[in-house]
């Protein structure tokens, strides 16, 4: 049966995350786990497990578009499967990541765990809140009687009205501020600890909420001097840590490089270091191809477009989708093991003609990858890329923002620990190999 190109191209999709519990999801499905470095994932689950009566706080990150959201909602999967009532949430949904205070996550928390509740036919209404909504509801001109609607439909009615309205929301953050823990011990006792009861008695082992896309909070400096992302986990960590059930959250990776690592630890996970979601290796620390980490790549990618098919079978039909098996590693390798860039280029090659893929085609998409990424580049910004190179590590928060956040390095894992290497796609270019040659001379 020959490769139906539309369906190609939407499964290509490189911001779509996928959702194991999803059966089409799961065609496309490739454990990474094996080559990472690690299982970040059982991690997680492990710990939630063995502390199911108790609430246990984990810290999850990772490089923009390296799969976190795909690796969480496959948490989400096992957990459910092991009979925890879980809640994922995608916190753009609720908020603002250019302005988020610690009470819009407390609120956002609340929102999309009483909604799911109530979806399940669990209707609780806490009366700290119910009296909170009644003042808020005159602030906001919206009047807002819980006892009328669904404790959910009231929150999604303030969210509504301060989402887009930076002066509602600051309005409304004022008058909450000063009640954060009033919010936070209601929250605790009479929407987490009753959901808590009720799902026990269902014969669930008991509530998680995994918070995606916060790694997404605006990394703009406050007033304070403090970066957001600072603030709001570490300034404000002790109150996010301290909800009555198993969460999860996603951070922004510049934390992990900060000097304020070792309070997050403290804070969150009992001095745990937050788990880290490092790339797929394409190559080695010196430089020779990883063959396992292609391996894995290659059936990410057959899988687009053979969905449903085992590996093997896949790897006969490879001449239906490129025309060598050289050519389908090329663009493996110069993706650098992200995942997200992979894709990218793969839509770019569907979006441009049929398969098979000729080297011509793949060269003329990785070319224009490739223009585009360097012309971003400064000197200075060259300069500490060689320096990476050089030292295979990166350090601080400057070194993270420049090369990391920009695709400029990826970080990998082996026995030996982290190490970082540069886009495969910036070793191309002439100013790097000019770079390379005098370093061998």
């Amino acid at each position: 049966m020959p490769i139906n190109a539309s369906e190609f191209l939407k499964a290509c999709d490189p911001s779509r995350a996928l959702s194991i519990g999803n059966p089409q999801d799961r065609n496309y499905y490739i454990d990474f786990a094996p080559v990472r470095g690690s299982n970040i994932i059982q991690e997680l689950k492990r710990t939630i497990a063995l502390l199911a009566n108790e609430g246990t706080c984990q810290l999850f990150t990772g490089h923009i578009g390296c799969g976190k959201s795909t690796e969480l909602l496959r948490l989400k999967t096992e957990l459910e499967q092991l009979g925890f009532y879980v809640v994922y949430f995608v916190s753009t949904e609720d908020l603002d990541m250019s302005d988020v205070d610690v009470t819009d996550i407390l609120i956002a928390i609340a929102h999309q765990v009483s909604e799911k509740l109530e979806a399940d036919q669990i209707k609780l209404k806490p009366k700290y809140f119910a009296n909170l909504f009644a003042e808020i509801g005159e602030i906001l001109q919206t009047p807002i009687e819980i006892s009328q609607v669904d404790f959910s439909v009231g929150i999604s009615k303030i969210t509504a009205r301060t989402k887009d309205s930076p002066r509602l929301r600051n309005q409304l953050r004022q008058y909450m501020e000063p009640r954060t823990n009033g919010i936070l011990q209601s929250l605790n006792e009479e929407l987490l600890g009753q959901a808590n009861l009720e799902l026990k008695q269902r014969g669930k082992q008991g509530l998680v909420v995994i918070i995606d896309n916060l790694d997404r909070v605006d990394a703009r400096q406050l007033p304070s001097g403090r970066t957001q992302p600072e603030y709001l986990f570490v300034d404000r960590g002790e109150q996010l840590s301290k909800l009555n059930c198993h969460v999860v959250y996603t951070i922004p990776l510049a934390l992990v490089f900060s000097n304020e690592v070792e309070i997050l630890k403290q804070w969150f996970g009992g001095g745990v270091s937050p788990k880290i979601l490092p790339m797929v290796p394409v190559r080695k620390r010196n430089g020779h191809p990883y063959d396992e980490g292609i391996a894995l790549l290659r059936q990410m990618v057959l899988a687009r477009a053979f969905p449903g098919v085992n590996a093997t079978q896949r790897l006969a039909r490879i001449q239906e989708v490129f025309e060598r098996v050289e050519t389908l590693d090329r663009l493996c390798l110069v993706s650098g093991g992200h995942v997200r860039n992979l894709l990218g280029l793969l839509r770019n090659c569907v979006q441009q003609g049929d398969p098979p893929f000729s080297h011509h085609a793949i060269e003329h998409v990785i070319r224009g990858q490739r223009d585009a990424l360097v012309r971003t580049i400064d000197d200075e910004e060259w300069a500490l890329i060689l320096q990476v190179v050089e030292q295979q590590s990166a350090r601080g928060e400057v070194e993270y923002q420049t090369l990391l956040r920009s695709m400029f390095m990826f970080e990998y894992q082996d026995q030996q620990g982290g190490w970082f290497g540069i886009n495969p796609m910036l070793a191309e270019t002439k100013r790097y190999q000019t770079w390379a040659v005098a370093q061998l001379g």
